[in-house]
């Protein structure tokens, strides 16, 4: 892989020198509309292709080594009406621009899901973005809590560090998240760990909802999260930031160091960071034991842009240590104890000392993930090829034997080696067209003391056709794939190890007194998918849209082939062999107001999935909790046909430009309608781990020039209510209602500067849970762990973060400009 990746990477040197006689340069000034001033430090960004630059004291912004072709460039500038123009570099090279003061919000354009980069008014298919300036203002502790302020957006949680995105009420290997246009594989069917990406390198992320997002075939049946870093710097300049980051409640503290350069169309960059917290505590549960962590990210990168296009090599690592809570408490005085022997039979009180250590306990899990990918696009004469190759390695071990702390019980091997190539063919009467091939083959293995998964290895292959057109007021775009999943698992055969009492695996014929965990087994899923929508801009400031698509999933392989202990679910996890793949039928209608007070957006969906798999208790003949281990709830995953519609309201006003009101309105119903053997009930007729209605309200101001040294300044504070979820799967007690709760936060800022003006640091503080209200998250998984549901206090399950109040400094770096 690495000598393939060095090959191509080469030729595209080749092809650099080959073509530099030939460079194509975009220049001009960028000034204020009223007053005809030049403007310093505008944006000018090409996403596409990844490069952009700001402009001088003179308003005057220059770019190099650019394609002969049209191409979409953003103009963003603090204060001021984003504008998204196109311009084609095969007829000028000199371009003005004038953007006017507005307290209107960002003009996106995005690259996720569609043909090319696309603004995102003009998308037909239902998109949200979060920008860094967004990340910044918020509290999180991971890149996937940022995500819930869009509208549509929840997650999944077990604890501060474990969280794993849902859209409109699916997630898991439903939502398919990418790092930089990769598809990220890291046992995704797992709830008990995190994404591997580092938060401080995401500078943007987007969301598409639902399944139209056509060019990534299985496992974006609810839709895609495309958590995209940093981009290059201009050429001619060495940049880079420090961000420290402190928070109270858990003590957490992270730094991140990244430097980046281009010189003359060479880029190169890299990032440090690191972040360790304690455990974290609530009101009533004090500190909660073993939600601590300590996680260590590196990334490098280099590359080439140039005329041609552009090609990049990036290297990445990923390295979690992080605890495994399971919500033990002593009986009498609810405080947390700890397993201390293999058998289990007496649990200690954890002390205060323990709880307030940054040391790793000896039951946590260490998550490791490499990752190596090239992204190329080359141009030709009014066409372009797009590659992208990777490989990733992630290594998941859950250390779960007290008495042998060095040896994992859970040790899992994952080889993932992705492909992608998309061809964007030269207009046809105003037609885009996108033909593409993308997939992947997976290899895993184990090599623990525990097995719930057997060793597998799968090849999905997938082929695709997207096209667009714009006419007058009408943006037109549709498409067609066709995906099939190559899945082969082992048999595997399993023993007591006479030495240590642990269970090992076994070979044929070496299989006297082992015992059959899994069977082989070797299938083809296959399914057609398709999207087609339309957005109509009625108006300058409004517009309507509509899209309709077709979805597919193949299963995963713990719903097909999962027999064992599930560690940090407190589960005994059975799949099922006979399952068929998921498909979706979904409608998208959304209506979208502009205007400089108001910003209106009202979205629905509607959509019916077939096959849905869905996680149940198993019963024995008593009608009790069957029990196969000993302090482990069995599961079993069935398959039904399913319902699920809501949509989103989001309203921001402006009442001058300093002064912003920003609204959004969240629901989604799901609906369990049976089938497939299924029985339903008034218990089991709604789908499980549907999140409730959800408000978020803001009221900020914000003033950009600020007083003396203290520039674009502001204050905000915020208001959450999440109703009860009382719409939830009853039977069997798999899941329970939750109460509604509302949250208060708070946030400050300000970026402070030098003589000359430019920024010496930005200064962040928030506040998240201002009144410390003890409330329970619908989608905590930590909200079941409790052994000891009837007690004197009434309140079950462990609670979600209590206040907590952040400090983030980021002090940028200036080598050379």
């Amino acid at each position: 892989m690495f000598n393939l990746v060095k090959k191509f990477f080469l030729s595209l040197c080749l092809i650099s020198a080959f073509n530099a006689q030939s460079q194509v340069t975009l220049s001009g000034f960028v000034l204020d509309q009223k007053s005809k001033e030049p403007l310093f430090g505008v944006n000018i960004f090409i996403p596409e292709l990844t490069i952009g630059t700001t402009t001088d004291t003179s308003g005057h912004y220059k770019i190099s080594n650019l394609p002969k072709r049209k191409i979409l460039v953003r103009i963003s500038y603090v204060g001021y009406k984003t504008i998204i123009e196109s311009v084609d570099l095969t007829t000028l090279s000199q371009k003005d621009f004038t953007i006017e003061e507005s307290p209107e919000q960002m003009n996106e354009v995005v690259v996720t899901g569609t043909s090319k980069a696309t603004e995102i008014r003009r998308s037909p298919v239902p998109i949200a973005v979060l920008e860094s300036k967004e990340i910044n203002l918020s509290l999180n502790t991971n890149i996937i809590d940022a995500l819930t302020k869009l509208p549509g957006i929840s997650e999944v949680t077990t604890g501060p560090n474990i969280s794993k995105p849902f859209i409109r009420g699916m997630g898991y290997n439903r939502v398919l998240t990418l790092f930089d246009d990769v598809r990220q594989e890291g046992q995704q069917w797992g709830d008990e760990h995190g994404i591997e990406v580092d938060e401080y390198s995401i500078d943007k992320a987007e969301v598409v909802k639902g399944p139209s997002s056509l060019t990534y075939g299985s496992d974006g049946l609810a839709g895609v999260v495309n958590l995209i870093p940093f981009p290059s710097v201009p050429t001619g300049t060495i940049k880079g930031n420090f961000l420290g980051e402190y928070q109270t409640n858990n003590g957490l503290f992270g730094g991140s160091l990244s430097l980046d350069g281009n010189q003359k169309g060479i880029i190169w960059g890299g990032r440090i960071s690191h972040k360790q917290a304690k455990d974290y505590q609530d009101r009533y549960d004090g500190r909660v034991y073993n939600t601590a962590f300590s996680e260590t990210d590196a990334n490098i990168y280099t590359g080439i842009n140039k005329q041609w296009g552009y090609s990049h090599l990036n290297f990445s690592i990923f390295n979690d240590l992080q605890e495994i809570p399971d919500g033990s408490r002593d009986s009498l005085t609810r405080q947390f104890t700890k397993q201390i022997t293999e058998a289990d039979s007496v649990r200690p009180i954890v002390s205060k000392s323990e709880l307030n250590s940054y040391k790793i306990s000896v039951l946590h899990q260490h998550v490791q993930h490499y990752r190596l990918y090239s992204t190329s696009n080359i141009y030709f004469d009014g066409s372009k090829i797009g590659i992208i190759l990777g490989y990733q390695e992630n290594i998941r071990q859950e250390f779960s034997h007290p008495q042998a702390p060095e040896t994992p019980g859970l040790d899992l091997y994952l080889h993932t080696f992705t492909y992608d190539v998309k061809y964007y063919l030269p207009e046809i009467k105003g037609w885009e067209i996108t033909p593409g091939v993308n997939g992947m083959y997976q290899l895993n293995s184990n090599k623990g003391t525990e097995f719930i998964i057997p060793d597998y290895r799968q090849f999905d292959l997938g082929a695709f056709l997207l096209l667009k057109k714009s006419f007058k007021k009408i943006e037109v775009s549709a498409g067609a794939r066709y995906d099939m999943r190559f899945f082969t698992n082992d048999q595997m055969f399993i023993r007591k190890d006479p030495l240590t009492g642990f269970d090992i695996q076994v070979n044929l014929p070496d299989t006297a007194r082992a015992t059959k965990q899994f069977s082989a087994f070797k299938h083809t899923f296959s399914g057609l998918s398709g999207s087609a929508g339309m957005t109509y801009s009625i108006t300058k400031s409004l517009s309507l849209k509509a899209n309709i698509a077709r979805g597919f999933r193949a299963p995963n392989i713990a719903e097909i082939s999962a027999n064992g202990v599930h560690p940090g679910t407190n589960i005994y996890q059975i799949g099922n062999p006979d399952f068929k793949p998921e498909f979706s039928l979904q409608g998208d209608l959304g209506f979208f107001f502009t205007s400089r007070p108001v910003i209106l957006s009202v979205e629905g969906f509607y959509s019916e999935i077939s096959n849905y798999i869905f996680n149940q208790k198993v019963l024995n003949h008593m009608g009790q909790d069957s029990i196969i281990v000993k302090g482990n709830e069995t599961f079993k995953f069935s398959q039904a046909e399913a319902v699920l519609y809501g949509g989103e309201v989001s309203l921001d006003i402006h009442f001058f430009k300093w002064l912003h009101f920003e609204n959004s309105l969240s629901v989604v119903y799901g609906v369990n309608e049976g089938g497939n053997g299924t029985k339903i009930n008034d218990s089991s007729r709604y789908l499980p781990f549907i999140p409730p209605l959800h408000t978020h309200s803001e009221l900020r101001v914000e003033f950009d020039k600020g007083i003396k040294h203290f520039s674009s300044v502001y204050a905000l504070i915020s208001m959450e209510y999440y109703a009860k979820q009382n719409r939830v799967y009853l039977a069997d007690n798999t899941e329970s209602a939750t109460p509604g709760y509302t949250l208060f936060n708070a946030g400050i800022g300000s970026d402070i500067t030098k003589k000359n003006g430019s920024v010496f640091c930005s200064i962040h503080i928030a506040c998240s849970n201002i009144f410390d209200i003890a409330y329970q998250s619908h989608l905590s998984r930590l909200k079941y762990f409790e052994p000891y549901p009837k007690n004197t206090t009434g309140r079950s399950g462990i609670y979600d973060m209590g206040r907590n109040i952040s400090l983030k400094v980021v002090i940028p770096i200036e080598v050379r400009n």
